[in-house]
């Protein structure tokens, strides 16, 4: 994408749209609209940023929580702009997940790497063993990019209900297994909306 002109600001929107395009289709409103987006430091968490925003236009209640937030300008921005709307952010991660419908999991992206640290080991230990269903953007967070889950710790046995793979499926999608949605039925669904 980088040879293609795109700033990184157009990605995380292209990103945060296609993602909130997806939650509509796993997760319709009708179903329940509070859905708590856990933020990461990265891009990953950019792009959960910015899915909070339209998943809000599209008539969900969005919370989020961003621990960590990175210190670019781009970060901030998007904080405002969810701010101006009225968009709660928590600290409570615990609480926040008691009185969720849906779970944005924008926590690591494909870029991640090593091991997991506080506070988000405890963040997707919780969701993991939540019951709530989970969406997770690019890649599940904890997983390795090409071999997928972790064999221990805290992303062990974590499967989100969808992936939303970002300009194309990483190595790590072989290893989902979840069955929310086809991948042809989502793609189809979502043209009708554009």
């Amino acid at each position: 994408m980088s040879t293609g002109g795109f700033s990184l600001d157009q990605l995380m929107e292209l990103a945060g749209l296609s993602v909130s395009q997806a939650v509509y289709i796993v997760h319709p409103p009708d179903k329940g609209n509070r859905v708590l987006v856990l933020c990461g430091p990265g891009n990953n968490g950019g792009d959960g940023l910015v899915a909070a925003r339209h998943l809000w236009y599209f008539g969900y209640k969005p919370t989020v929580y961003f621990p960590k937030q990175g210190r670019n300008e781009i970060y901030e921005r998007l904080s405002i702009q969810l701010r101006n709307l009225g968009v709660p952010f928590t600290d409570d991660y615990k609480t926040a997940l008691s009185e969720t419908d849906h779970i944005v999991d924008a926590i690591f992206g494909f870029s991640f790497s090593g091991a997991v640290r506080p506070p988000f080991d405890n963040v997707i230990e919780a969701i993991k063993s939540s019951g709530i269903s989970v969406t997770s953007v690019d890649a599940p967070s904890s997983w390795d990019i090409e071999n997928g889950p972790p064999p221990d710790g805290p992303g062990k046995d974590f499967m989100p209900a969808a992936l939303v793979s970002l300009t194309a499926p990483k190595p790590l999608a072989r290893f989902f297994t979840s069955a929310a949605a086809s991948c042809r039925q989502i793609w189809r669904r979502s043209m009708a909306c554009t």
